[in-house]
């Protein structure tokens, strides 16, 4: 059986596709200047999430990698949704 992901990047993905949900709930739903304030709670509300997993798991090895990569991929996915709200017309 072929393993495609390390275990270690399961929650990383995980908070990734979690912001990409909220962003695309908040482009939906929300103004074009709401939306982008919004993105700002997405992206610490990311960080936060991965924080708390940290504290819940009490693994402390990799905890600034993790930190690394998801603030990484936030920044990522909601760069392009801010670049769509403000090219949509």
């Amino acid at each position: 059986m072929m393993v495609f992901m390390r275990k270690a990047w399961l929650p990383i993905v995980s908070v990734w596709a979690l912001v990409a949900l909220g962003a695309v709930i908040v482009i939906l739903t929300m103004e074009q200047g709401e939306a982008i304030r919004s993105f700002g709670v997405l992206a610490a509300g990311s960080i936060a999430l991965v924080s708390l997993v940290h504290l819940v798991t009490s693994h402390t090895k990799g905890i600034v990698e993790r930190l690394i990569y998801v603030a990484g991929g936030t920044y990522a996915i909601l760069a392009l949704a801010g670049v769509y709200i403000l090219l949509k017309p």
